[in-house]
């Protein structure tokens, strides 16, 4: 094995992640009587008041009515959740119109040199038992170091971005075959555009290659939505966005609490 500065950066893992976009059957829905509806709503509210790891966002557009955002410790008790609000009475009134799996992840770009270079420096090989040993350890305390972003809270803002992206793996832009310290030093420069947006929205990166249809899935958190164009627009001029970033559907959401259910189910009158 080669024991050049590894291509591949490392990346911790977290709480496991879905979306559901859900449309709501409104004709199905109006045609209940007031108490039944009233019913249903709120077994969602009492629902969604016990499950601090989910959250439920009204969609604007065409892309569906209701978002369902899920934040859990595994893939187990993800299925859970979505088989939980399938059998809830509700659940007969509403049908997907799409869906995101994904894992809470932290790209290591600056780490992963570091921690190569000092194993190194201590004399191990890459791909030796005691190099592995000693690259767990080393992500073992990172990961206890960074909890908190591994396995955050949905926050409590009143808007959600929320879209897939991959980087570009075409003939003549492939993200792929860039040299680790060019990606690492474009990274660093994305991130910087980020962290000056720190204050104003809530950015939560999860990985879904392997598991759904593009490689990460980006929420953006924020009490004012202009803060989400802001920002993905100043991304857009960065390198590593500019030439190697691929995106795919937006989804904007409206935070519906519990309490505020009520008023979004609240059928069309003539």
């Amino acid at each position: 094995m080669s024991t050049n500065i590894p291509t591949v950066p490392m990346t911790l893992e977290g709480a496991s992640v879905l979306h559901q976009m859900l449309r709501v059957d409104w004709n199905a829905w109006t045609a209940l009587d007031d108490e039944r509806r009233a019913a249903l709503v709120d077994e969602l509210s009492q629902w969604l008041d016990a499950q601090s790891g989910s959250a439920a966002f009204g969609m604007l557009g065409h892309k569906g009515d209701l978002m369902l955002v899920h934040y859990r410790q595994d893939f187990a008790e993800l299925l859970a959740a979505q088989r939980a609000v399938q059998r809830l009475g509700i659940g007969a009134y509403l049908s997907a119109t799409s869906s995101y799996l994904s894992v809470v992840e932290l790209g290591l770009y600056e780490s992963t040199r570091k921690i190569v270079d000092e194993l190194k420096a201590k004399g191990l090989q890459p791909g030796t038992e005691e190099w592995d040993k000693a690259v767990e350890e080393t992500l073992e305390r990172q990961r206890g170091a960074m909890r908190g972003r591994l396995w955050p809270e949905i926050p409590n803002t009143k808007y959600i971005c929320f879209y897939p992206m991959d980087r570009r793996r075409g003939e003549e832009k492939n993200w792929y075959t860039v040299p680790f310290a060019e990606r690492q030093r474009m990274m660093h420069e994305h991130g910087l555009v980020g962290r000056k947006y720190g204050g104003l929205v809530k950015q939560i990166i999860s990985g879904s290659i392997g598991f759904d249809d593009w490689e990460w899935g980006v929420d953006l958190y924020a009490d004012d939505a202009l803060w989400f164009k802001r920002l993905i627009y100043e991304m857009r001029f960065d390198e590593v966005s500019a030439a190697y970033a691929l995106f795919g559907a937006f989804y904007i959401g409206v935070r519906l609490k519990a309490d505020e259910l009520s008023s979004f189910f609240r059928p069309q009158t003539a």
